[in-house]
C-alpha cells in the first residue's frame, strides 16, 4: 500500500512539475499586454526562453502576441479564415504553384503576422496530398509569395 501511494504521489508530482513554467512572467510582459491589448480575455502564457508568448481572445479572435523579457512587444498573430483573408493574399496564393488541388491542400486559416518594424505578413499552412512535405508560405500585402519554409 505504501508502494502504490508512493508511486502515485511521484506521477502527480511529475504531471505538475511538467505544467510548470520555467521563470515567472514578468510584471513588464503582463503590463505590455494589458495595455495592447486592453480587450485580451482567457489568456495564457507560455515561456519560449528568448520570449513569452501570450495566447487570448481579444473581440472573439484568437490571437497570439510575443514581448521580450522586458515587456517590449515582439509581434502579433491572428488568425483568418479564407473569407477575411485580403484579397491580395487570396489572389498572389491562387497564382502559386501551391493552389494545385491535385498536388497540395490547404489549411482551415491563414495567420496575420504583424512585427513591431509594422510589417505584415500572412502565413498560410500547406501539405502535399500524399503527406510527404508540409509547408508554411509567407506572402506580403501585395500578395507576393516571400518565401516558403518546411515545417512538421
Amino acid at each position: 500500500m505504501k508502494r502504490l501511494f508512493f508511486l502515485v504521489a511521484c506521477c502527480v508530482a511529475l504531471v505538475v512539475s511538467a505544467h510548470a513554467q520555467l521563470r515567472k512572467i514578468p510584471a513588464e510582459a503582463t503590463n505590455a499586454l494589458k495595455a495592447k491589448f486592453p480587450n485580451a480575455q482567457k489568456v495564457e502564457w507560455k515561456d519560449k526562453l528568448t520570449y513569452f508568448e501570450a495566447s487570448f481572445d481579444n473581440n472573439g479572435i484568437a490571437t497570439t502576441a510575443d514581448f521580450s523579457n522586458k515587456g517590449e512587444w515582439q509581434q502579433t498573430e491572428t488568425a483568418l479564415t479564407w473569407e477575411e483573408t485580403p484579397a491580395a493574399i487570396k489572389d498572389g496564393f491562387k497564382k502559386s504553384k501551391y493552389a494545385d488541388a491535385d498536388d497540395w491542400k490547404m489549411g482551415d486559416t491563414v495567420t496575420k503576422i504583424v512585427k513591431s518594424d509594422n510589417s505584415t505578413h500572412y502565413r498560410i499552412y500547406v501539405d502535399k496530398v500524399d503527406g510527404i512535405q508540409k509547408k508554411y508560405l509567407y506572402f506580403n500585402t501585395n500578395g507576393q509569395l516571400e518565401k516558403d519554409a518546411l515545417t512538421l
